[in-house]
């Protein structure tokens, strides 16, 4: 399914209902399109549970991987919102270490080359210089663990002040300095960004150009951020993913979610074909 060469689409695994196994969310996402699906390990205490899988458990994960021929090549870690990184509670801030040495090792088992990290210093409490310091001390500790299995951290661009944008991550990748650490914009945050403050998304893209590891495809509608339908928002797909493109991403990820409309694997189909149609113009334009 893969144009070697050319482009990987990913599938958000919360497109697919939850309570699915693995196995079953994989033959779905294949049978829909994708050449791979993007795991989550969110801040709920089932997702974070992933995280502590014995080896027999995740030899289970690679048999389903094999088994279906699709296999779990990124991953979202978005548990550091109830646990970040520049926390002023050390007992927090300790477990979103934790939190991050135990999705690298995982990640190495399972053979996923890029986390996807949430940009937040703080989510639940009100961020300042502190938390900001924090939050840069700990993630240069982060790229170097990351570094070690040769796994890459890209940051997503967030809903927040903090790092809604590429420019803003961009702050971060220069100070760490390492091959290890880059941007994983998100298409749909970044253009409702634009939106607010008035600035170009080609442009935000192109901050990142040599620093970005791949992108999320997200529909969004001003001040709204999740749960959008594709063609319902604002997003400029065509426009995006052709900056994206212009700059080197080629991995990209349909983000959204299931809502419980029984339709959803059509909605992996329609969304894998849409954002196919758009990536295989690229590949045209460029030969």
């Amino acid at each position: 399914m893969c144009r070697l060469g050319h482009y990987s689409l990913g599938l958000y695994e919360k497109a697919i209902p939850m309570g699915l196994p693995f196995r079953d969310k994989l033959k779905a996402a294949r049978m829909a399109g994708y050449d791979f699906v993007e795991l989550s390990i969110d801040e709920t205490p089932q997702k974070l549970a992933r995280l502590e899988l014995g080896n027999s458990e995740r030899m289970g994960v690679i048999r389903d991987m094999h088994d279906t021929g699709i296999a779990f090549r990124s991953m979202c870690l978005s548990g550091h919102r109830k646990y970040p990184l520049g926390s002023s509670n050390k007992e927090t801030e300790a477990r979103g270490m934790q939190i991050m040495k135990e999705a690298i090792g995982l990640a190495d088992d399972l053979g996923i080359r890029i986390i996807q990290l949430a940009g937040y210093d703080v989510y639940y409490e009100a961020g300042n210089e502190d938390t900001r310091q924090r939050f840069a001390e700990n993630i240069c500790k982060s790229v170097e663990m990351a570094a070690a299995y040769g796994i890459v951290l890209g940051f997503e661009t967030m809903e927040t002040e903090f790092m809604n944008t590429v420019e803003k991550a961009m702050k971060y990748v220069r100070m760490a300095d390492s091959s290890f650490l880059t941007v994983y914009p998100d298409l749909g945050n970044i253009t409702n960004a634009a939106k607010t403050h008035g600035t170009g998304v080609e442009e935000d893209i192109r901050s990142g150009k040599g620093h970005l590891c791949a992108m999320h495809l997200k529909e969004t509608k001003p001040g709204v951020f999740r749960e959008v339908p594709f063609g319902r928002g604002h997003v400029d797909f065509e426009n995006g993913i052709r900056t994206a493109w212009e700059c080197g991403i080629r991995r990209y990820v349909t983000e959204f979610w299931d809502v419980g409309r029984g339709e959803w694997e059509e909605d992996l189909k329609q969304a894998a074909g849409m954002m196919r149609g758009i990536l295989d113009r690229q590949v045209v334009m460029e030969r």
